[in-house]
């Protein structure tokens, strides 16, 4: 397998943002830490070990880039506020920095897979949802969608409010975001053992969001053994790159 660890000075940041390469060729994956990880998590845990079929194949390249949640969401010093303007600004590195770089080395002019693990499925699906031009895919693994999680009630700050999914979802009346929806591929799965329950309480909730809108997710509950935990990450991510390969979502 290809495999480099590169690094790229983001402006947006004002700081080096590490980022490894797995592959040779295919679909780009741009892939979310879980809750402050860094750029070598996804590796470190078993899951490119447990992709690598795809990889080999030439279907996917992963892209891992660093997490700034310390920074944002999960920085204990700072207003709600403050931490959503602190994530906007790593929304910026990923869509101004990031993805020009992957597409410029990739040559890849379609849409790009995004995917994450607990607070990575979060991400995944605020960038799914909010750029859903650059992502058309997307795979959420055991998420929280509600902004709350992070800063408690919010109140009317737009700027949380614009990274809570849960909340902005059932307000979308933009058709261009509508018809993006509804052409791209959303997958939320949660397990429903130990350690998932205020998971699956936010993936009900977006659930009936996305029914709302008519919007055609596919979110998908695990079993009463399924627990919050790389174990099973590593056997759902597999599963879901087979589906996408088998409905052509890879090409």
């Amino acid at each position: 397998m290809k495999f480099e660890r590169r690094s790229q000075w983001s402006r947006e940041l004002g700081q080096e943002m590490p980022f490894n390469v797995y592959g040779h060729a295919g679909k780009p994956v741009v892939v979310f830490p879980s809750s402050g990880g860094s750029h070598e998590e996804y590796a470190d845990f078993g899951m490119i070990e447990a992709c690598q079929s795809w990889i080999d194949r030439g279907l996917v390249q992963f892209f891992t880039p660093d997490s700034y949640d310390a920074e944002s969401w999960l920085h204990f010093g700072k207003s709600g506020h403050d931490k959503a303007l602190a994530h906007e600004a790593y929304e910026r590195y990923i869509v101004n920095e990031l993805v020009p770089l992957i597409r410029n080395e990739t040559r890849w002019q379609g849409g790009l897979l995004v995917t994450g693990c607990s607070m990575g499925g979060y991400h995944t699906v605020n960038f799914a949802l909010k750029h859903p031009d650059l992502f058309d895919v997307a795979v959420a693994l055991s998420g929280v969608y509600d902004a709350r999680f992070f800063t408690g009630e919010f109140g009317d700050d737009q700027a949380v409010y614009f990274n809570s999914p849960i909340d902005y979802l059932w307000q979308q009346k933009d058709s261009w975001f509508l018809d993006h929806y509804r052409q791209n591929r959303m997958i939320v799965a949660v397990g429903q053992g130990a350690w998932e329950e205020p998971h699956v309480y936010d993936t009900r909730r977006l659930e009936e969001a996305f029914a709302a809108k008519d919007l055609p997710a596919w979110v998908d509950y695990w079993g009463q053994d399924v627990a919050h935990d790389w174990e099973w990450w590593r056997k759902q991510m597999p599963f879901f790159l087979g589906k996408l390969e088998e409905e052509g979502r890879l090409a």
